[in-house]
């Protein structure tokens, strides 16, 4: 029985991780759960985590309806979590990170500074396989949360994500929606922003004042936000810490006569 950890940004006590705990139990998965204490979305992947004495701190937690699951709520990113878990922590190790369901999409480039989708790339730097797991609530801001739209995804995709190699790292994004209501799986590139942008209201007295807002321009097609919003699940293979082919600076240095 493959070993996962679940974790996310989202804290501990989220709806969306306890219903991707229990989609991974039934996809057959041995689940060991290590999510932060509180929320940490925007974390990225960073590392940074409140210890005493050098350590960091972790409380062990039972998590309702999820008897028998171990789990553990951390002082800490959920990079720092994942930089844990898969050296070291945990024995035996954990094969596979599932991170999510996030609470809100992540789509486009600014899945950067998400911190599920850095807990999945997180795992990547380790070579473990990873997945990432987001629920668009966009538009509707209260009401019913269709977690098991997304926490019913989690088969298929696992299909994929295991007979792929090491290190492979998936985002999936779901509509809010009843699954009777939802498209088919599409793949999908990531758009140029992404679900909301970050402005500056106010500059005064050496201050600077943000605020968050919902992207309103209209998606290019095939992109993961426009496929989302046409009530279509998405799934992209995100590539991070990679370098390529080296052509842009060795023409560089050599135009330079280095």
């Amino acid at each position: 029985m493959r070993r996962a950890l679940v974790t996310n940004d989202d804290g501990i006590d989220s709806p969306g991780l306890h219903a991707l705990v229990n989609a991974a139990r039934a996809a057959g998965l041995d689940v060991v759960v290590a999510a932060p204490v509180e929320q940490a979305s925007g974390a990225s992947a960073a590392l940074s985590a409140v210890r005493r004495d050098g350590r960091t701190l972790v409380e062990r937690r039972e998590l309702p309806g999820l008897n028998g699951v171990e789990a553990w709520a951390v002082h800490a990113q959920p990079g720092h979590i994942v930089a844990a878990a898969l050296n070291g922590w945990f024995d035996p190790r954990p094969e596979l990170v599932l991170s999510g369901i996030n609470h809100g999409a992540n789509v486009g480039r600014a899945i950067l500074h998400s911190g599920t989708v850095g807990a999945a790339l997180t795992a990547k730097i380790s070579d473990t396989r990873a997945l990432a797991v987001s629920l668009d609530v966009a538009l509707r801001p209260t009401g019913e949360r269709h977690w098991n739209t997304a926490a019913g995804l989690l088969t298929p995709v696992l299909e994929l994500l295991l007979a792929a190699p090491d290190g492979t790292v998936l985002s999936l994004n779901v509509p809010d929606r009843p699954a009777t209501e939802v498209g088919p799986l599409r793949h999908a590139r990531l758009a140029r922003g992404g679900a909301v942008q970050t402005r500056v209201e106010e500059v005064r007295d050496g201050n600077v004042r943000l605020s968050e807002v919902e992207v309103t321009d209209r998606p290019e097609a095939d992109t993961d936000s426009a496929l989302l919003d046409a009530g279509h699940p998405t799934l992209t293979e995100l590539r991070s810490v990679e370098a390529d082919d080296g052509h842009l600076v060795r023409e560089w240095l050599t135009s330079r006569g280095g």
